[in-house]
C-alpha cells in the first residue's frame, strides 16, 4: 500500500530528475515563490518567521547534541562553523540585550549555551574523531570581511555606534557561517545524516528569515529598503546577506529533500562542488 501511495510522488522526482539544470533550476525557484506567497497569505505576523527561524536553528543544535551524546564521535562536524556561530550569536546577544530584551533575546541565549557546548564537546572531550585536515577553511576568510562591512556598512539608530557595528557583523557573518561546513563535507566527499539534518535545517531557517525581508519589501513596493534614518545601504545589505545565505543552503537543500524523498534515506555524498 505505501508503494502505490508514493507512486505518484516517485514519478513526479523522476521526471524532475529527467529536466535539465535550467528547468531544475527554474522549478526551485517557482517552488521558492509559491512557498514565499503561501506564508504571506497564512501568516499575517511576519515577525513570527524570526522566531520561528531562530527555534529551527535551536533545533538543528540539539540535533548535533544528540549526535554528540549518544554516538561520542564528532566526524562529519566543522567546529569553524561552530566557532564562527557562537560570535555571531554573541555578537547578537550582546545587542539584544540592551536594545530588544524580548523573545528573540531568549532562543539566542539557548542557542548560544547549546553551541558552546558543542565547541567544547569537539574540542576536549571527543577531540580524538575531529578531522581537522577536513576542516581547512581560514575563518578570517568570513570573519574579517564581515568585520570590515560591518564598520563601513550599518544601522543608523538611537543606539550606540559599537552596538550597531556588532549587530552588523552578526548579520554579515551569520550569512557566511556555514561555509566551513559546506567545505569540510566537499573534502570529506560524503555527508553524515546528523550533520545533514543540521544543515537542512539552518537551510530552512534562513529561508525564513529571507521570507520575512522579502515579504516586508514587498508590502513597501520597495521603499522599505531605504527607509530614512536607517542608512541608505544597511537596510539593502541586511537583504543581500539574507539572500547569500539562502542561496549558499539552497543547493544542499534540494539534494537533501531530493535524496530523502526519492530514495527514503539522507544523502551520503555531496553533489556539487562548494
Amino acid at each position: 500500500m505505501g508503494k502505490k501511495r508514493n507512486a505518484p510522488l516517485n514519478k513526479m522526482f523522476a521526471w524532475v530528475r529527467r529536466q535539465s539544470a535550467k528547468v531544475n533550476a527554474f522549478l526551485a525557484a517557482a517552488l521558492c515563490l509559491c512557498a514565499l506567497v503561501a506564508l504571506k497569505l497564512l501568516i499575517h505576523d511576519h515577525n513570527h518567521f524570526f522566531v520561528a527561524s531562530e527555534a529551527i536553528h535551536f533545533a538543528g543544535i540539539l540535533v548535533l547534541i544528540y549526535k554528540l551524546s549518544t554516538r561520542k564521535t564528532c566526524s562529519g562536524l566543522s567546529l569553524k562553523t561552530q566557532e564562527l556561530t557562537a560570535v555571531f550569536l554573541a555578537a547578537r546577544l550582546c545587542c539584544s540585550v540592551f536594545m530588544e530584551g524580548d523573545i528573540h533575546t531568549v532562543l539566542d541565549f539557548v542557542t548560544l549555551v547549546s553551541t558552546l557546548w558543542v565547541i567544547y564537546m569537539i574540542r576536549f572531550k571527543l577531540k580524538s574523531t575531529y578531522i581537522s585536515e577536513l576542516d581547512n577553511m581560514p575563518l578570517y576568510y568570513v570573519a574579517v570581511p564581515s568585520a570590515i562591512l560591518a564598520v563601513l556598512v550599518h544601522p543608523y539608530t538611537q543606539h550606540g555606534r559599537i552596538s550597531r557595528i556588532l549587530w552588523a557583523f552578526g548579520v554579515y557573518s551569520e550569512s557566511v557561517s556555514v561555509l566551513p561546513q559546506l567545505r569540510m563535507m566537499q573534502n570529506a566527499k560524503m555527508i553524515e545524516p546528523f550533520t545533514a539534518n543540521y544543515v537542512f535545517a539552518l537551510g530552512v531557517a534562513r529561508f525564513l528569515g529571507f521570507a520575512h525581508w522579502f515579504i516586508k519589501v514587498y508590502e513597501s513596493a520597495g521603499t522599505y529598503l531605504f527607509l530614512v534614518g536607517a542608512g541608505y545601504l544597511w537596510l539593502p545589505m541586511m537583504l543581500l546577506s539574507e539572500i547569500v545565505q539562502t542561496f549558499i543552503l539552497a543547493d544542499f537543500c534540494y539534494y537533501y529533500m531530493k535524496s530523502v524523498m526519492m530514495n527514503g534515506q539522507l544523502l551520503t555524498t555531496m553533489p556539487l562542488p562548494v
